[in-house]
């Protein structure tokens, strides 16, 4: 009888452990399938790595030290992050663009690789720095494509200095804080602010002051950007207004604003993405940025794997 309860015991315990087997097989395969049926504008996909730079360094502006780095040659373009982010963020887009172009990356300052100073940020003083760095840099004139802060840095720049710009892309800019969505109850945007906090203190020289750059990020957005009408309509480089169909932080209506009273502007919206397109679809957001550049003939396209017909032409 001992021989046949350890036979039956043995048997028990086996099905028991191919009902856990299979109980956890389901309910990965759940999780597995819930995720893939995310529409892509709901999902935050990981940072990409920028490819090995032609050059790179850091260069002493106004108090900070503004890390930097630049990929292939050819017309210059400089890519702006969004805030808090780094230019980490942009890592599908330049190995595209870098073959037609000169692509310069910059962390803003107290971003990413960045120093900050003890006065305040504002976007009048980011955009004081690109035109620093291009100093450095040699560079006379520049097309700017940003997303989020550096897309407002790009405009401010249109307004500010367009003798250095020769046309911008502007991805997810506002006009003024009212142009921006309550953010306290989206979960990608927490996604994003535990992420952020994370890159920063890996890549920050200031590692545990992630708490401190943020409160002043904050005092920023509370009061700024500023930027009226009168300025949007003194702009005169070719601009294109771009965002996600999809946009969870800035609001549609300050989007048509900004595009409608910059002369001659293009207004691109793109299907299925959101504030962070770049990542989610990051061929289509390369591709629009390519047909931008082509179409105001900003460069020589080479060896690109951008359509000869752009769908905004």
């Amino acid at each position: 009888m001992t021989g046949r309860f350890a036979v039956r015991l043995d048997r028990l315990l086996r099905i028991r452990w191919v009902i856990t087997l299979i109980s956890t097989l389901v309910a990965v395969l759940s999780i597995s399938t819930a995720t893939a049926a995310q529409p892509r504008w709901r999902t935050l996909p990981d940072t990409p790595e920028l490819p090995s730079a032609s050059l790179e360094g850091s260069v002493a502006i106004n108090g900070a030290k503004i890390w930097y780095a630049t990929f292939g040659s050819g017309e210059p373009v400089i890519m702006l992050h969004g805030g808090l982010a780094n230019s980490d963020y942009w890592g599908h887009q330049v190995p595209e663009l870098a073959k037609s172009y000169k692509v310069i990356v910059m962390d803003s300052r107290g971003h990413g690789r960045s120093t900050r100073a003890e006065q305040d940020f504002s976007y009048d003083g980011m955009s004081s720095d690109v035109v620093a760095l291009m100093d450095h840099l040699n560079v006379s004139k520049a097309a700017i494509i940003g997303w989020s802060d550096g897309a407002i840095i790009g405009l401010k720049l249109a307004i500010r200095n367009p003798d250095r710009v020769s046309g911008v892309f502007a991805f997810g800019a506002n006009s003024d804080p009212s142009g921006m969505h309550d953010l306290s109850d989206s979960k990608i945007f927490e996604q994003y602010l535990q992420r952020t906090r994370e890159e920063y203190e890996r890549l920050s020289p200031t590692p545990g002051e992630y708490d401190a750059f943020y409160r002043q990020m904050e005092k920023m957005w509370s009061s700024q950007p500023d930027i009226a009408k009168r300025d949007l309509r003194s702009i005169q480089v070719p601009v294109w207004i771009a965002d996600g169909d999809h946009e969870e932080v800035i609001r549609r209506k300050d989007t048509l604003f900004i595009a409608d009273n910059i002369p001659n502007s293009g207004l691109l919206i793109q299907p299925e993405v959101s504030h962070f397109s770049q990542l989610q679809d990051p061929h289509q957001f390369t591709e629009d940025v390519l047909c931008f550049l082509r179409t105001k003939g900003i460069g020589k396209q080479v060896n690109s794997s951008v359509s000869q017909g752009c769908r905004s032409d």
